[in-house]
C-alpha cells in the first residue's frame, strides 16, 4: 500500500508507475476520489459530533420551549451523525479496497516493459563448452533418474503432473543445499526460521499475493487458509501490528519452508523434470530495515545471492527486472539467472526485491525512532529454491559418464562425496 499523502501530492507519479506496470491507470483517479470522500465525510462527522456535544451541554441549562426545541434538534442531529458515520465508514472501506489494488511505486531506474525487457547488469562464471569436451550434455531429468535422485513418474502417479520425489542422493542433495544455505545466511547475521506453510488471508493479502498473483495461490476454502508460495509471506507477517524500535533494526530472518504454486498460465511450459513444479522447498532471506537503508539492503541481498551461486560454481547473470514483471509489492527486483546447458539459456534461480514500505503499511509494521512512529521497509531475497538449484547443479557439473561433480561448498554436507555416481540398474 502506498502513502496516500504521496498520492494526493503527486498523482502523476503514481499514474506513471501504474502505466509502467501495464496496470489500470484509472484506478489512481478512483482512489483519489474515494480518499477525498473519506476525508470530507470525516470532517462532516466531526463537525456534527461537535455540534451534538455543544447542544447536549445547553439542554441541561435550558427549560420550557427552548429545551423542547433543543431536544428536537438533538433528535435530528443524532440521525445526521449516524448517517455521516455510515458515509465515513463506507468511504473508508472503499479507499482501503482501491488502495489494496494499487501496485507499489516503480523505482525510477527500473527498465520499462514486459518480461523480456529486462536489462543484464552482470555476468559471472564461464559457460562450459561441452562440444570441446567431446560429449553431449544430458538434461537434469536424465541425469537425476540415472543417479536414483529424481522420480517424476511416481510423483505424477501419486499427486499428478508437476510433482516429484527426490530419492537417495537427490534427497541428500536437497538437505545439503538447505544446510549450506542456512549456514551462509547465519554467518551473515540472519536468524534462521522454520515458518508456517498455512496463513490467514490478512497475511497473504498484506504481502501482496492476493492481487495479480492470486491465480497462483492455493486456497483452502473450508478453513479460509492459504498455502504459501514463499516463506516471504509468514516472514513479512511475523511482526504484523507491531512497533519495532529503530535501534533494533535491521532485523534479518532466513526462512526455510515448503512452497506451493498453482503455476496457472504455464500450460505446456517447462513440463519436463523439476524446473517448474507445484511444491518445492526454499530458503528465503527477509529484512526489516530503516526506509533510508532499503536500497543499500537490496544490494546486500543481491550480493549474498551472488556469493551463494558463486560458491555452487554456477555460471549466472544478474538482471534488472522490467516494470511489467515486478509483481505488485516490489519497487525494484534483481534476478540471478543460472545457465542451463540443455536449454541453452539463463533461467531464474534467485530474486531480490525491494518493497520499501509497501508491505509494512498493509501489515501495520512500524518503527519507533524517538517520538516518531512510521512504517519501516521490507525486502526479500531467495537464497536457494531447491529444485531449480538441483537442475543447475546436475547439468553444469555433469561428467561424460553421467556422474556429477559435487561443488566443494556442499561436500561437508554430503559426507565428503566429491562425485555423485549413477546407480546400478
Amino acid at each position: 500500500m502506498i502513502d496516500l499523502r504521496l498520492l494526493r501530492e503527486d498523482p502523476d507519479r503514481v499514474r506513471a508507475s501504474q502505466r509502467a506496470r501495464g496496470e489500470d491507470v484509472a484506478l489512481v483517479d478512483a482512489l483519489l476520489s474515494a480518499d477525498e470522500r473519506r476525508r470530507s465525510s470525516g470532517v462532516r462527522f466531526d463537525e456534527l459530533r461537535s455540534e451534538q456535544k455543544s447542544i447536549g451541554k445547553l439542554i441541561s441549562k435550558a427549560s420550557g420551549d427552548e429545551k423542547a426545541e433543543l431536544l428536537k434538534k438533538t433528535g435530528q442531529l443524532a440521525a445526521d451523525v449516524k448517517a455521516a458515520d455510515a458515509e465515513q465508514h463506507e468511504a473508508d472501506e472503499e479507499t482501503k479496497r482501491l488502495a489494496l489494488q494499487l501496485g507499489n511505486l516503480v523505482h525510477p531506474d527500473v527498465p520499462v516493459g514486459g518480461e523480456e525487457d529486462f536489462v543484464v547488469l552482470e555476468t559471472h562464471g564461464t559457460i562450459r563448452d561441452f562440444a570441446a569436451e567431446g560429449f553431449e550434455p544430458k538434461d537434469h531429468l536424465e541425469l537425476g533418474e540415472a543417479l536414483g535422485a529424481i522420480d517424476v513418474e511416481r510423483g505424477a502417479k501419486v499427486s499428478g503432473s508437476r510433482f516429484y520425489y527426490l530419492t537417495g542422493v537427490g534427497a541428500l542433495l536437497e538437505l545439503a543445499l538447505v544446510n549450506a544455505a542456512i549456514a551462509q545466511a547465519t554467518e551473515a547475521g540472519f536468524i534462521p526460521m522454520l515458518t508456517p506453510a498455512l496463513v490467514r488471508p490478512r497475511a497473504m493479502e498484506g504481502t501482496g499475493f492476493l492481487g495479480q498473483a492470486a491465480e497462483n495461490v492455493y486456497h483452502l476454502e473450508k478453513d479460509d487458509y492459504y498455502l504459501v508460495g514463499t516463506s516471504e509471506v509468514p516472514l513479512a507477517a511475523y511482526h504484523m501490528d507491531e512497533i519495532l524500535d529503530a535501534d533494533k533494526l535491521p532485523l534479518r530472518y532466513a526462512g526455510f519452508s515448503p512452497c506451493f504454486r498453482r503455476e496457472a498460465g504455464t500450460y505446456g511450459k517447462d513440463t519436463r523434470g523439476i524446473f517448474r513444479v507445484h511444491q518445492f522447498d526454499k530458503v528465503e532471506m527477509f529484512s526489516y530495515v530503516l526506509p533510508e537503508d532499503a536500497e543499500n539492503e537490496h544490494q546486500r541481498l543481491l550480493d549474498w545471492e551472488k556469493q551463494w551461486l558463486t560458491a555452487l560454481e554456477l555460471p549466472f547473470q544478474v538482471i534488472d527486472v522490467a516494470s511489467g514483471d515486478l509483481g505488485s509489492s516490489a519497487s525494484r527486483k534483481f534476478d540471478c539467472e543460472a545457465w542451463i546447458p540443455t536449454q541453452g539459456k539463463y533461467r531464474e534461480l534467485t530474486s531480490a526485491s525491494n518493497c520499501d514500505s509497501f508491505q509494512a503499511r498493509r501489515l501495520s509494521v512500524r518503527l519507533r525512532d524517538g517520538k516518531k512512529v512510521q512504517p519501516l521497509a521490507t525486502l526479500n531475497g531467495t537464497l536457494c529454491a531447491v529444485p531449480r538449484t538441483i537442475v543447475a547443479i546436475l547439468e553444469n557439473h555433469q561428467l561424460p559418464d553421467g556422474s556429477v561433480r559435487v561443488p566443494e561448498v556442499l561436500r561437508p554436507y554430503l559426507g565428503g562425496r566429491e562425485v555423485l555416481t549413477p546407480v546400478a540398474k
